[in-house]
Order: C-alpha cells, then sequence, then structure tokens
C-alpha cells in the first residue's frame, strides 16, 4: 500500500494514523474506514457511497471478513445482514 497516493485533482486517496485507515472518494468524503493492523483491515469497517451515505458495516479478522455484515439501503434502511467466518458465509 502507497501511504502517498493521490487523485489527479490531488486528494488522498487514503490516509493511515494511529492504525486507523481511510479510503477516500476524489472530492475528499470517506470512502472507507476501520483498523488497519499489521498491514491487514481488523474488527470493524464502516464503508459509504458518495454523497456519504452509509452503504455497509461488516467486521475483518487478520484482513477476511469474520464477523457480522450488514448493507443498507439509500434511505438507510437494512438491505441484508449476513454472519461470516474466515471468509465464508455461516
Amino acid at each position: 500500500m502507497k501511504k502517498d497516493e493521490t487523485y489527479a485533482n490531488g486528494q488522498r486517496f487514503l490516509n493511515l494514523e494511529n492504525d486507523v485507515l481511510t479510503y477516500y472518494f476524489k472530492d475528499g468524503l470517506i470512502k472507507a474506514h476501520g483498523p488497519y493492523v499489521n498491514d491487514l483491515m481488523e474488527g470493524k469497517w464502516t464503508f459509504y457511497k458518495k454523497g456519504q451515505i452509509l452503504w455497509q458495516i461488516g467486521h475483518f479478522k487478520a484482513g477476511v471478513k469474520n464477523g457480522s455484515w450488514t448493507r443498507y439501503d439509500v434511505l438507510g434502511k437494512i438491505e441484508y445482514y449476513e454472519t461470516f467466518e474466515d471468509g465464508k458465509i455461516k
């Protein structure tokens, strides 16, 4: 992962600070963020659609989906809920 990547407009693509990794859209709004430990996604991550609309919340263990995952529609209602164990749906 390159920590200094930017979009053509100069906006940072990502930022790693205090073991929290944040990805950004070109307009500077947050695309996704969560713990990043030993170069892997870990724990609870939150993902957004453009316009800062909540898209999904999920959990990782050593970079693999592990735990609950909830996806939301544009109105904020739950589209579906899944549980993963070691990257596979339970």
